[in-house]
């Protein structure tokens, strides 16, 4: 897995009936883009200082995602 700022973070709940989590990638720990990473989610408001994905989480780049309407 390989992020840059500004990406989202995605983790897909394992349990039934409960919401994942949306994250912001922050900061890079490595110039490559691998984990750890710098996470603010954003259900929360707080930041996860060194989060290291699961097989459960993918990145959403942030070049992937259409412009926003004005």
């Amino acid at each position: 897995m390989k992020a840059s700022v500004g990406d989202r973070l995605i983790v897909e709940s394992i349990h039934r009936g409960r919401a994942g989590r949306i994250g912001i990638v922050m900061a890079l720990y490595h110039t490559d883009g691998s984990p750890p990473y710098l996470v603010r989610w954003l259900d929360e408001e707080r930041e996860t200082l060194c989060f290291y994905p699961g097989p459960d989480a993918r990145i959403e780049h942030s070049w992937e995602r259409l412009p926003e309407s004005p």
